[in-house]
């Protein structure tokens, strides 16, 4: 397949209810804040995680449609089956000069590119690296040039449009842990973070300039993630998190490779704003969403899903 041909930004707008849409391992898992403003944050790697989780269930590892980054799977073993495709077995587990010395003694008598071969591979058999790039073949190390892929979509961190305001809910258990607690009480308790409401934006970037050069990222690609954008939190339910819904995706779709307008420029034609009459937002329908269509300019079209 082809790779794309036109440059997109995007603006994705989902909430979360009475859930912990992205805890924190360094504050007790506590929602992340931006603390001088009181905004709520979601990372990119968070997000990104749910889009890979989301094309592993429907594609179930259909050939071209794997996961490189997958719980319980070692990077090293898909890189392997990248290097067998040059008839080098074993080469995660090598060391860099034995692997150095194979790769040169490869390139000599075959004429093989094993740099392009292995990135190939990977970005032929991985969805998530053609889409997302990735640090590829990392236990190899200065043996390889492929090293860093730079995938063509991009999102950065997502922010509250509003300050949240994290509460503290306390829980008990009747089930005691040991036998020594049961003769202490009766109870355990137990805490967990939730947001009330939020409603967050996130702003990506899918460039068609580098589908071409590096990972050959397809329109069959893009129509997935897209999938997987406004579908994320479908099959990705946890009490911890509450209720979570993509509400809208807003895809800005230049004619050209390079784009036909700088990206912030476009993210400025997307505005949310709190309805009259509302101090503190608790639904969706407390926003009002609106796309300054008529400032686009000239070979950008806006495309609103869901």
């Amino acid at each position: 397949m082809e790779p794309i041909k036109n440059r997109y930004e995007f603006v994705i707008l989902y909430d979360v209810e009475n859930g912990n849409p992205n805890g924190d391992p360094d504050a007790g898992n506590m929602p992340r804040i931006d603390p001088e403003t009181g905004y709520g944050l979601v990372t990119d790697v968070c997000l990104k995680r749910k889009i890979r989780n989301y094309v592993e269930t429907v594609r179930e590892d259909a050939p071209g449609y794997r996961i490189y980054v997958k719980d319980g799977v070692p990077l090293n073993r898909s890189d392997n089956e990248a290097f067998s495709q040059v008839e080098i077995e074993g080469a995660a587990e090598m060391k860099k000069e034995d692997l150095k010395k194979k790769i040169k003694e490869k390139v000599k008598t075959s004429g093989v590119n094993v740099d392009l071969v292995v990135r190939d591979f990977l970005c032929r058999s991985f969805f998530d690296i053609r889409c997302f790039g990735a640090v590829i073949t990392t236990a190899v190390k200065g043996a390889l040039n492929c090293g860093q892929v730079r995938g063509p979509v991009q999102l950065g961190f997502s922010r509250s449009i509003d300050p949240i305001l994290p509460q503290e809910v306390t829980i008990t258990r009747t089930a005691i842990t040991t036998e020594a607690d049961a003769e202490k009480k009766d109870t355990e308790m137990g805490r967990k973070y939730i947001v009330p409401y939020g409603l967050y934006r996130c702003e990506g970037y899918v460039s068609a300039n580098l589908a071409r050069k590096t990972t050959g990222f397809s329109d069959a690609d893009l129509s997935l993630f897209w999938e997987a954008v406004i579908n994320m939190f479908e099959h990705d339910r946890s009490a911890a998190r509450g209720k979570m819904a993509v509400r809208e995706l807003i895809v800005f779709r230049h004619e050209s490779e390079l784009g036909n307008a700088p990206a912030h420029k476009l993210f400025e034609l997307v505005r949310v704003e709190k309805k009259p009459g509302v101090s503190v937002p608790r639904a969706y329908s407390d926003y009002a969403v609106t796309v300054e269509e008529a400032g686009l300019p000239q070979g950008v079209r806006c495309i609103r899903m869901v």
